[in-house]
């Protein structure tokens, strides 16, 4: 580096930076980042000159951007419905279309202490902005990743959600026995070989978080097929799918006996949603000798 580049201003940089990026925004949190200041500091400081450290912070950080590494993944944070959650390499990065699912979720009349489960919860991001919204649903959160669930118990911790209890196991099986007026996923379901794996973003993501094999929908089969079996009479499955997914998702649902099936569409109008729910006591056709507990004590 010369003497000049050495004695380069905070704003000299961020421009440079953001031409190499191509995006000058991106550069201004980097520099951020670096300093460790909020961006607005950045406006009032421009002309001032980073030390040696914190200019080799800042290059490092573009290096790692320019190859790609998510911004998520060098803050160590995304907001999603409105907090700041925990994510690294270890947790898929939260999306705004999963808000959908949240804000679904939020609008269904359940009971008071509804019972509320997650599968596949990753950072955590679903169930605990459904818990921190609503304080008394009694919540779980599984993933088949000991490494998400660190994760997800950092931001249970940050969030104080006592609420939320957070468990291990392959999808629905550390929920055998128990009984939920909600089950919500957002599970993998990116088909094997999409050209999408190798772009942006999901080159840098736990691949277990993004594909399941195969055309993308064995883990959506699977909730659509076991999940009834956990829900009280009315309770509902919601679940996130890709963009093309929406019209099998229903099926799936139909095949289950999931009744009011609906798919909603994100902001861009893709159908990203699809929730169904279980038929309620007036609809279950059973005689006084076939009464049985609907799910598990």
């Amino acid at each position: 580096m010369t003497q000049s580049d050495q004695a380069a201003s905070l704003t000299s940089r961020i421009r440079a930076a953001g031409e190499r990026l191509g995006d000058r925004l991106e550069a201004e949190i980097l520099a951020a980042l670096a300093l460790e200041k909020p961006r607005r500091w950045l406006y009032a400081h421009g002309e001032s000159v980073p030390d040696p450290a914190t200019a080799a912070r800042f290059e490092a950080l573009l290096h790692a951007r320019l190859n790609g590494v998510p911004i998520a993944y060098l803050s160590g944070q995304r907001e999603f419905h409105g907090r700041n959650f925990r994510v690294d390499r270890r947790v898929l990065i939260p999306r705004p279309e999963t808000e959908h699912l949240v804000e679904f979720a939020l609008q269904l009349d359940l009971p008071d202490q509804a019972r509320v489960a997650d599968v596949g919860t990753g950072s955590g991001c679903i169930i605990l902005s459904l818990a921190c919204e609503r304080p008394r649903w009694r919540c779980i959160g599984c993933d088949l990743s000991t490494e998400a669930l660190q994760v997800a118990e950092i931001n249970r911790s940050q969030l104080a959600a006592d609420n939320v209890v957070l468990v291990h196991g392959d999808l629905l099986q550390p929920l055998k026995g128990r009984c939920f007026e909600l089950i919500v996923a957002n599970p993998p379901y990116v088909a094997e070989g999409d050209p999408h794996l190798d772009r942006g973003d999901l080159r840098h993501e736990p691949a277990i978080a993004l594909t399941p094999g195969g055309d993308g929908l064995d883990v959506l089969r699977r909730l659509a097929t076991e999940a009834p079996g956990l829900l009280q009479a009315a309770g509902w499955l919601a679940v996130e799918h890709g963009h093309d997914q929406a019209q099998q998702v229903r099926a799936m649902f139909v095949a289950a006996g999931l009744q009011n099936i609906a798919s909603i569409r994100d902001l861009g109008g893709i159908e990203r949603i699809t929730a169904g729910q279980k038929p309620g006591p007036e609809t279950m056709q059973q005689t006084e000798a076939e009464v049985s507990p609907v799910c598990p004590a």
